[in-house]
């Protein structure tokens, strides 16, 4: 089947940065003439792409105006002296965690810039996040208030439903400036995943040099990846990029496959394939085929919306008319099994629930036959006041 998506509702300035990011780029085919350079920069930020785009510049024939350029550089720069000290914080943290038996797999940050592009200063990172058995969450945050962290976000629970709704907390640092995300869970739930000890046993070492920090092995890696950015739409072009330097890897494309049929949904392995081919020109390889389906040509095709509009789906609120998108191509990237067990996930209480009738702890339980009651009252309430 054909896997040309359309793309011809992308502006030209984010076309420009995609053919940047190609191994082998086109350039006559574009009309730079035109180029709003403003917009060009805007997107090079939004999009987290700016350091591995300067660098494909420097290696171009192509000219840009001198200031952008500049600038860019500039970004380049301070992108590098903030990966430095970042390094330096996630090998003392590994270290203080190891010293304390927590295993620990680092998931993003520095380990994946090295990892995937070969340099630290080629991919951005605001924070670092990690992984550890969920047994030893406090523990690690004992550890993390004795350094000078504080807890940077709380959620309600109830009945314990934090340990699957959510998947990280976040720590940080006010005087170093940094921030920590201890994850539990790879993604938040309801849903399967691989378990810690599954994860540790396909673990890898970092290949920052003196490194021993652990990350995920390489097919893990990409499923992990997939779907992080498959959750967010790929509204950020970085995390494409990411998939499109995995394609060149040796993976094990049938445990690749075997991964997402078991935890995930193969088509939004399908989709990231689809995309980065489109996009980034990343080329196909016949371990790859049995992604390559209708149903994930359809998902790419939806995932465009996300970079035609440049949407921002980490800053609050989000406009109505795309978190109601956003919703419901979330839900399309569900598995079957995956629908029925978010739609039953549903009949869990909620902790609105707590507050909309509290009730003793021994009571709790009595929030699941309640659960029907009071979601109809806050609706009609919610009705009432608008």
């Amino acid at each position: 089947m054909n896997h040309l998506i359309k793309t011809e509702t992308i502006c030209s300035e984010l076309k420009f940065i995609c053919e940047l990011m190609k191994y082998q780029s086109h350039f006559q085919d574009l009309q730079l003439t035109d180029m709003n350079w403003n917009q060009f920069l805007e997107l090079s930020l939004h999009h987290r792409v700016y350091p591995s785009l300067y660098a494909h510049l420097k290696q171009s024939d192509v000219t840009i105006p001198s200031d952008v350029s500049k600038t860019l550089k500039a970004y380049y720069q301070q992108n590098t002296f903030r990966m430095l000290p970042l390094t330096a914080e996630m090998e003392m943290v590994s270290s203080l965690f190891a010293n304390h038996d927590i295993r620990t797999l680092f998931l993003k940050g520095p380990v994946l810039a090295h990892d995937l592009y070969g340099d630290l200063s080629l991919r951005t990172s605001s924070d670092l996040d990690f992984l550890i058995p969920i047994d030893q969450l406090e523990q690690a945050e004992r550890l993390l208030v004795e350094l000078g962290y504080e807890k940077d976000d709380y959620f309600d629970t109830v009945l314990n439903d934090w340990r699957w709704r959510h998947h990280h907390v976040t720590y940080y640092h006010p005087v170093k400036g940094m921030k920590l995300e201890i994850h539990w869970r790879l993604h938040p739930g309801p849903g399967k995943e691989p378990s810690f000890q599954e994860l540790w046993e396909r673990r890898r070492t970092s290949t920052i040099p003196n490194s021993s920090v652990s990350i995920l092995g390489t097919e893990d890696l990409f499923v992990f990846l997939v779907a992080h950015g498959a959750r967010h739409g790929w509204s950020r072009l970085r995390w494409l990029v990411d998939i499109q330097k995995m394609m060149q890897q040796s993976l094990n494309w049938e445990s690749v496959y075997g991964l997402f049929d078991k935890y995930h949904n193969p088509h939004v392995g399908g989709q990231a394939i689809i995309l980065a081919s489109n996009l980034l020109g990343a080329e196909f390889s016949d371990g790859m085929r049995p992604f390559l389906t209708k149903n994930a040509k359809q998902l790419a095709e939806e995932a465009v919306f996300y970079l035609e509009q440049m949407v921002n789906l980490h800053t609050d609120p989000v406009p109505r008319e795309i978190a109601r998108y956003h919703a419901k191509h979330l839900f399309s990237l569900m598995s079957s099994q995956q629908k029925i067990i978010h739609l039953a996930s549903f009949l869990h209480p909620f902790p609105e629930d707590a507050q909309t009738l509290p009730l003793p702890t021994s009571l709790h339980f009595l929030y699941f036959p309640l659960r029907p009651v009071l979601w109809a009252w806050r609706k009609t309430k919610k009705q009432a006041i608008s």
